[in-house]
């Protein structure tokens, strides 16, 4: 009897241990889970957030519970410029941006953005993922943003109230821009008034009066409806919008080398399948927008379009490394 009360009580104790470990293991494996918040300026059927859900899958499937994706849509924490500040700051862990948001802590970022620097998206490709592009992935580390891979969200056309095909009458409009120095030289050069306002506040500027014009992408420019307050898009293409994936560098830092190789990986994955759906959206986009009464208009004597923004190659290049180095680009072929 004395040895089964024996038995009984060190079956007791052990149980009791085992059940008082039991809320600890079950906090320790809720840990495992990280959640990151990524932040998109569009709705689920964009390519900004649809390439979330690819590298979300990716991620997922290498490294299974162990990251929560909060993918939080349509500008809900603010333009480019606030969520870059965010991810800045590690308030948000990822998101994707043109490269002329980021320009303010990277200025050598221009070069990206150089009005009539590149003949088409190959062309740029080709240089970012050359020693141009890894060099800039260093500056903006420095910055406190790690970059996944780079994206292009298509060529800038110009989209006006009125139809406009020549660089003169633009004079005097009142133009949005990016608020970013090139893009306020580049406006200005043809007579305009820039005026930076988020994209997130463009709709409403246009609508108002605020501005008359501004310029972006075909999939943006349906994306925020804008064809029922410009419906006029000038097919221009004078800037190739290059943009990151990019990540804070506080998340960054609390991954061990399997998940950094894992989130590279999946980010290099999702920038191809963000630029198969941009070509993708640029059609449905301007179907969209053909539908809603916007027009495509072709500019007239390109040549002066052109000259006009030259001055800013030559403004911009201490900035960026020389006129030696854009022409060198220029060349990539």
């Amino acid at each position: 009897m004395i040895m089964h009360r024996r038995t009984f009580i060190k079956s007791v104790a052990v149980a009791g241990t085992a059940l008082l470990a039991a809320p600890a293991l079950v906090g320790r494996a809720a840990a495992q889970t990280r959640t990151i918040t990524v932040a998109s300026l569009f709705g689920d059927d964009k390519p900004e957030t649809r390439i979330w859900f690819k590298i979300r899958d990716l991620v997922e499937a290498k490294l299974p519970g162990q990251f929560k994706f909060n993918i939080v849509r349509n500008g809900a924490l603010g333009g480019e410029k606030e969520v870059a500040e965010g991810v800045r700051l590690g308030s948000i862990q990822a998101s994707q941006s043109t490269v002329s948001w980021l320009s303010g802590w990277v200025p050598e970022l221009q070069i990206l953005d150089l009005p009539f620097l590149f003949r088409d998206a190959g062309h740029v490709h080709k240089v970012v993922q050359g020693d141009v592009g890894t060099g800039l992935k260093e500056k903006l580390l420095a910055q406190n943003f790690v970059v996944g891979g780079y994206i292009n969200y298509g060529a800038r056309h110009l989209l006006t109230k009125e139809p406009v095909t020549r660089p003169e009458q633009l004079k005097g409009k009142r133009i949005r821009v990016i608020q970013s120095p090139l893009h306020t030289k580049l406006w200005a050069a043809f007579g305009t008034t820039p005026i930076g306002i988020p994209i997130t506040e463009t709709y409403n500027a246009l609508s108002t009066g605020v501005a008359d014009a501004m310029d972006l992408t075909k999939s943006a420019y349906a994306g925020f409806k804008l064809y029922e307050v410009v419906p006029y898009l000038t097919e221009t293409g004078h800037v190739w919008a290059s943009g990151v994936v990019y990540y804070s560098a506080a998340f960054w830092s609390g991954l061990n080398a399997e998940q950094k190789q894992v989130f590279l990986e999946a980010s290099a994955a999702g920038a191809d399948y963000f630029s198969q759906l941009i070509v993708e959206d640029e059609t449905g986009s301007m179907k969209a927008a053909g539908d809603h009464g916007g027009k495509i208009l072709q500019p007239e004597n390109r040549a002066a379009w052109e000259s006009g923004a030259q001055g800013v190659w030559e403004q911009f290049a201490p900035i960026v490394g020389g006129l030696d180095r854009i022409r060198a680009i220029q060349a990539v072929s």
